[in-house]
């Protein structure tokens, strides 16, 4: 599956993990299977936001290219062009990282 071949419907989210540190402050260097998963990463696609109870359309707050911040054990895992990527709905972000 390609990434331009999904698009995210009503709040969900479509975010690539940042990578993980793969040294300590100290220069210890963490092997990949010794290392947690990031719980941040780059917004990828946004779909359209969820629906009120009138009807209308809510925006997200959130945007494509915004770095944001998630729960250790949100989302669902895919794979898109063989990489991971994470579907999350937008209240499954904590925040938006400003740069």
């Amino acid at each position: 599956m390609h990434m331009s071949s999904i698009r995210p419907l009503h709040d969900r989210l479509i975010v690539q993990r940042s990578d993980p540190e793969t040294r300590t402050a100290s220069g210890i260097v963490i092997p990949d299977s010794a290392g947690e998963k990031p719980e941040q990463g780059v917004v990828l696609a946004v779909g359209p936001g969820k629906r009120d109870e009138q009807g209308q359309r809510i925006a997200p707050d959130v945007k494509a290219g915004d770095r944001v911040l998630f729960g250790k054990y949100g989302g669902q895992t895919v794979k898109l062009d063989g990489k991971e990527v994470l579907v999350l709905r937008e209240d499954e972000v904590l925040g938006v990282i400003d740069n």
